[in-house]
């Protein structure tokens, strides 16, 4: 089907669309078919870009460092996902709606402690202008991204099983982990669709999106248990990058950051969320990449 034929004509723009979480938003509202998808790339002839076109996405080149290219490509749209963004969408105050996946900022969660993890601050920078900004908006607080065990190599194969590598994080600790690709798209939409009620209250909010909370040695034994394999958790020492360290040992101090957040957050369960849960992840993304 293509974006002309689809019945929808709420659109909403996502930056960052062929990217990770973007892509996963677009193909969340193609199948939801509430809302038309508008994918913003800075190359409408990428891959990733041409297969979001083929599935029905309408592509729009446009530049989130260029303002003019911006504001032309976001003009027509509802609402706006936009994925690190540095430039808030330019639009009348008070129309339109805008979910922006943030961050608290480290360095005000630990008194300024903890004060080179510069992408979690400029995150929170954005969210606090939004909020500011008199246009409606949403921001997203995910935990760590449950795809990294396999993107970013965080379960290692060793002799005997695998391990869970992780700089500056105390066994004890409590971690957020979030299924993103799953969990924040349901969140997405859950926003755009109750946005306008002024009873569900969403505009300048931000909301934890946690899968599952627990000990990296609780996640090693299940994930064992998936994978069939022995699998251990170890607490490595700083690994000299500065952003990444003071980043896990906040984490680790802060018990995830979300330590007061239920499982699922009641808020978005109130919105219609439905969450996954952490064994739906081991068994259909993970186990398949790993066995």
């Amino acid at each position: 089907m293509t974006a002309s034929s689809r019945v929808a004509s709420r659109i909403v723009s996502v930056l960052g669309a062929t990217g990770f979480q973007g892509s996963a938003v677009v193909r969340a509202l193609l199948k939801d078919r509430a809302f038309t998808p508008r994918a913003i790339t800075r190359n409408p002839a990428s891959e990733t870009a041409l297969k979001l076109k083929a599935e029905g996405a309408e592509v729009v080149q446009g530049d989130p460092l260029d303002k003019e290219s911006l504001v032309a490509a976001l003009r027509g749209s509802e609402a706006v996902y936009g994925v690190t963004v540095l430039m808030p969408p330019h639009q009348s105050r008070g129309r339109g709606f805008f979910v922006f996946p943030s961050s608290p900022s480290l360095a005000k969660i630990s008194g300024g402690k903890y004060k080179n993890a510069l992408a979690c601050d400029h995150k929170n920078v954005v969210e606090e202008y939004l909020k500011a900004s008199g246009i409606p908006n949403a921001s997203l607080h995910p935990g760590t991204f449950l795809e990294n065990f396999y993107r970013f190599g965080a379960l290692k194969k060793t002799e005997t099983g695998f391990d869970i590598a992780i700089p500056n994080y105390a066994p004890t600790s409590l971690s957020s982990f979030t299924w993103v690709r799953r969990d924040v798209p349901a969140v997405v939409l859950a926003l755009l669709k109750n946005y306008h009620d002024p009873a569900k209250n969403t505009s300048g909010r931000s909301y934890p999106v946690v899968t599952a909370k627990m000990t990296y040695p609780e996640l090693a034994n299940l994930v064992g248990k998936a994978l069939n394999a022995e699998v251990t958790f170890t607490s490595t020492p700083p690994i000299g990058v500065l952003h990444r360290d003071e980043m896990f040992a906040c984490l680790s101090e802060h018990n995830g950051l979300f330590p007061e957040t239920p499982v699922p957050n009641p808020d978005l369960v109130a919105l219609g969320v439905e969450f996954s849960t952490l064994q739906e992840f081991l068994d259909e993304d993970l186990k398949p990449r790993f066995t």
